[in-house]
């Protein structure tokens, strides 16, 4: 019997495996596949690992959890969870199946990128999807930004902070109203609805450019991208966890305050349960998960001594 499950082993479920071994809490932690942030060179705004490499975060995440022999970690993926009562039941993907009092969903979302060829090349590279992770690597140098609809409003001023030479990038019709347009354009903020051929990438593997369909092109370094986003929300689903229906993502896990979903006994961390999409902050939500985690299991426990 574990105390907790963790589901995820990226920055939001390293950091509350961290804390619940330091509670001395009995945590298996099971992980599989790339992070999230795997093409990015660093991770930024991260305090004292300001643009440390991805995987490299990783290593020492899992390098610091060795000192708790209460912490297991394996590089397996869990196919199934069940509740039965005030317990959980996971499959995991040799069939085996653990038991657990609590679980921690910190399975992230993924990028569904455009087809657009050269654009999963540079993802993380040239292309990146949040300025306070990349902003300060392309400053004051031409920027795109790549997105449609309403989200432009706040992406392209949001943008501007960082370099005034900024062009939206619709590839096609925008649907901005006639007040919107000129709003961007008092800004400084150019806009460009051709449709894009493809993304120009240097000898170096850098971005270059855009290339259109017309044969033009518009030299820029760096292209911020709002994508969809697809939340890893299967497990949610099984365990009849709610989703939000709206927002900027829907079918993100819907959680309280301290992670709690809408099923006791199970928490959800990192990107699966918030729109802010950082590093720092998917660790911070680890961190709190695992407090509200081991302080319930405490109240359960004294709750189960005082009625004997």
């Amino acid at each position: 019997m574990f105390d907790t499950v963790i589901v995820g082993g990226g920055t939001a479920g390293l950091s509350a495996a961290l804390v619940l071994g330091r509670a001395r809490r009995r945590v298996l932690l099971v992980s599989d596949g790339p992070p999230r942030n795997a093409p990015a060179d660093g991770a930024h705004g991260f305090f004292t690992r300001d643009g440390t490499p991805p995987y490299e975060l990783l290593r020492i995440g899992r390098e610091q959890l060795e000192p708790y022999a209460t912490v297991e970690l394996r590089e397996i993926a869990a196919t199934g969870m069940d509740r039965n009562n005030d317990e959980f039941t996971v499959t995991l993907a040799t069939g085996e199946q653990v038991t657990t009092r609590t679980i921690v969903l910190a399975t992230g979302v993924e990028d569904e990128l455009p087809a657009i060829p050269g654009f999963a090349e540079l993802w993380g590279r040239g292309i990146y999807h949040c300025p306070y992770c990349h902003g300060w690597e392309v400053r004051d140098q031409p920027l795109g930004v790549y997105a449609s609809g309403e989200i432009l409003m706040h992406l392209a001023p949001l943008i501007r902070n960082w370099s005034p030479d900024v062009t939206i990038l619709t590839d096609g019709p925008d649907g901005l109203s006639e007040s919107q347009l000129a709003t961007l354009q008092r800004l400084g903020i150019r806009r460009c609805d051709k449709p894009i051929a493809r993304l120009k990438i240097d000898h170096a593997g850098a971005l270059e450019g855009v290339v259109f369909k017309d044969g033009k092109e518009l030299s820029l370094r760096g292209i911020f991208a709002r994508t969809t986003l697809r939340p890893h929300n299967t497990l949610a689903q099984q365990l009849g966890c709610d989703l939000v229906s709206d927002g900027p993502i829907p079918g993100l896990v819907k959680v309280e305050w301290g992670g709690q979903t809408t099923v006791p006994g199970v928490y959800a961390a990192g990107d699966l349960a918030t729109p802010l999409q950082q590093v720092v902050a998917a660790a911070a939500s680890g961190a709190t998960v695992a407090a509200v985690i081991n302080n319930t299991l405490i109240e359960h426990d004294v709750h189960a001594a005082a009625t004997g």
